[in-house]
């Protein structure tokens, strides 16, 4: 959907995230309720400037430098970069080879981060297949013996390249494919003409924070922004600490369930979003700036 700052997608049973993921928006309260009332929604999610007086301080980890090579990493990952790009080849690949040997890796993945995996195979499947013939999109992947270990898909708007999703095989997480993944992509995409920027994500709702520590080692940086969550309008009363407790102690009980995950950090940005930017609850990685 578009509205006069930003289109919008449905990213879960009605609640809108705006898009593109880089842009900041300064939307107005009167754009917000009729988004939420016309469709109608439950919440929206964007990323808007520090200068605005709602949203939670949060983030967007990028690479916004003209050059990229192993001089922009630390010294561990240096070596897990050299050490992958020996044991793997990276290459672009079909989204119909993703589509059919992804699942696996992306499967793996989610079990690892402790977040459970709920959509089948076909959904992955139909995924991939859809974004085959949309313009920038690609697939790439890490082989070793030609045997899939590690993928990512990537998309590039304008001036601003994505890496929308990673995923990769433990049994292969010592090889370092997904160093040698990120670093070659990364380099790829700053290569070319008219690039100016990388995003590798948005502050997650639920992922641990170890997915982030590995693009910052990788030399990506974050960026403050403040992310804002929105309510419908009728729903609002509902959103409040003692539901947010609730919740929690639900998730506690349930770990890794997705949904009670995402609506643990849907209200939990909500909430910090609605403190004063000096008193809210700082990510790690924003912890020496100073705002």
């Amino acid at each position: 959907m578009r509205t006069d700052s930003s289109y919008w997608v449905e990213c879960g049973f009605r609640v809108f995230q705006a898009f593109p993921y880089h842009w900041l928006i300064r939307p107005s309260e009167k754009e917000l309720t009729g988004l939420l009332t016309s469709h109608p929604a439950i919440g929206l999610r964007y990323s808007t400037p520090l200068d605005m007086p709602e949203g939670c301080l949060s983030y967007h980890a990028v690479f916004e430098e003209s050059a990229y090579d192993v001089k922009k990493i630390g010294k561990k990952a240096r070596y897990d970069v050299r050490l992958g790009l020996k044991s793997c080849e990276i290459k672009r690949i079909s989204f119909e080879q993703l589509a059919q040997e992804g699942w696996w890796l992306q499967k793996d993945t989610l079990d690892r981060q402790g977040r459970n995996v709920t959509a089948a195979m076909e959904s992955w499947k139909t995924l991939c297949r859809a974004a085959a013939d949309l313009p920038g999109f690609e697939a790439w992947g890490a082989l070793v013996g030609g045997r899939l270990a590690a993928s990512l898909i990537a998309f590039q708007m304008g001036g601003c390249c994505y890496i929308l999703s990673q995923q990769s095989l433990r049994e292969f997480l010592l090889m370092r494919v997904n160093n040698a993944l990120s670093y070659v992509v990364t380099q790829t995409m700053v290569s070319r003409p008219g690039v100016k920027g990388i995003l590798y994500g948005l502050h997650s709702l639920d992922a641990p924070a170890s997915v982030d520590e590995f693009k910052f080692r990788m030399g990506y940086t974050a960026k403050p922004v403040r992310q804002r969550v929105v309510f419908h309008p009728c729903l609002k009363p509902f959103f409040n600490r003692y539901s947010h407790a609730a919740v929690k102690r639900l998730l506690a009980w349930r770990p890794g369930d997705p949904t009670l995950a995402k609506a643990e950090g849907m209200m939990r940005f909500y909430l910090e979003g609605k403190r004063p930017l000096a008193k809210q609850q700082r990510p790690e990685c924003l912890m020496d700036r100073i705002f």
